[in-house]
């Protein structure tokens, strides 16, 4: 049985965040659905040097505390590869001669409309970022080569879904999963 909206009705609103709630009828019948949609969709990049290192930035998260994360940011409107470009140089400082599209995911669609572009980028260089670096929240950028990030990720460290997304997509991409 397919989802069926009989009423919906804007709960809160500002400039990335859509909250609606749907009065629906479901495969178990009637109910309340409360639905995020983001404004924008978001984009990722899996920074990758010539020494097979990824960049990853921390950062302190309201919701969540510390975390690792590959660089990622809103897109604001604009194309998803123009974003992703602005989004690694203001977060890391770095700018990119190859960009891949690895693809596109859904953050939380259980509950959200949230779709999101994942981007590879190689051929590196470092510019200076101090000042974004801080306006973005940005605590450290770090270089890690890729197995280890992947093992940051099985042992818990790396524990944003995006990143590990994103990680999953560049890894395939790259001939690292069989």
């Amino acid at each position: 049985m397919a989802w069926t909206t009989r009423a919906s009705r804007t709960v809160y609103e500002n400039r990335w965040i859509h909250v609606r709630e749907d009065e629906v009828t479901g495969p178990h019948g009637d109910g309340i659905y409360g639905v995020v949609r983001m404004q924008h969709p978001a984009v990722f990049v899996v920074a990758l040097d010539e020494e097979d290192r990824v960049c990853l930035v921390e950062l302190e998260r309201y919701t969540t505390g510390r975390s690792l994360e590959v660089p990622a940011g809103g897109s604001d409107g604009e194309d998803p590869l123009v974003a992703a470009k602005r989004e690694l140089l203001e977060e890391t400082g770095v700018t990119a001669s190859e960009w891949i599209s690895l693809g596109r995911m859904n953050a939380l669609n259980g509950i959200a409309d949230a779709p999101e572009h994942v981007f590879l980028a190689r051929g590196l260089k470092t510019m200076d970022a101090t000042q974004s670096q801080s306006e973005e929240g940005i605590d450290a950028v770090r270089w890690v080569p890729f197995a280890e990030a992947l093992a940051l990720v099985a042992d818990g460290t790396i524990a944003d879904g995006e990143t590990i997304g994103a990680l999953a997509l560049a890894g395939i991409r790259l001939g690292r999963f069989r």
